[in-house]
């Protein structure tokens, strides 16, 4: 399963509650937001499983790549973000991956991982940046086994009860 939607619209929450509701039988990662003083400066990487967390960009990264403001620390997102997914794949979990954006797709290893995740027989619920033409993000939307939500704040809670009664 895949949900996209507009920034702030609820896709972490809502992969953080799918995650939540299956307790150990899910593993993967999350991403937060940080702010400060009320304003974004960045985000977190969060393994499911282990609670572990790292910054994963920041507007005062320097020397990282960017995506906008934010300097991506890749290292982070590997160590954390990419273990985390492949430990839940290789444990036989269920799979959660947020997100599928321009920051975690300028790591080969976090493509790689992905990619094996949706070769795999596991469950799985990825988030999906809106307007990414990736064409890992492409190929996911257009496969025909995966089932693609967009979600707004008007339908998430429908949306999050819908995703639970399939996965339980």
């Amino acid at each position: 399963m895949l949900v996209t939607g507009k920034p702030g619209c609820g896709k972490t929450t809502l992969a953080s509650r799918v995650a939540g509701a299956l307790g150990s039988r899910a593993g993967g990662m999350l991403t937060f937001e940080v702010r400060e003083a009320g304003r974004r400066v960045g985000f977190e990487v969060a393994d499911i499983a282990t609670g572990e967390r790292d910054v994963l960009a920041h507007i005062n990264l320097k020397g990282a790549p960017r995506i906008g403001k934010y300097g991506v620390n890749l290292d982070a997102l590997e160590r954390v973000g990419v273990e985390a997914v492949s430990r839940a794949l290789s444990e036989g979990r269920f799979v959660v991956i947020d997100e599928i954006g321009p920051m975690e797709l300028l790591s080969a290893r976090f493509v790689e991982v992905v990619e094996r995740v949706f070769s795999s027989d596991r469950g799985v619920l990825a988030t999906l940046h809106l307007r990414s033409k990736h064409p890992l993000v492409e190929h996911l939307r257009s496969r025909k086994d995966v089932t693609l939500r967009l979600i707004d704040r008007s339908n998430r809670d429908r949306v999050l009860r819908e995703i639970l009664e399939v996965v339980r």
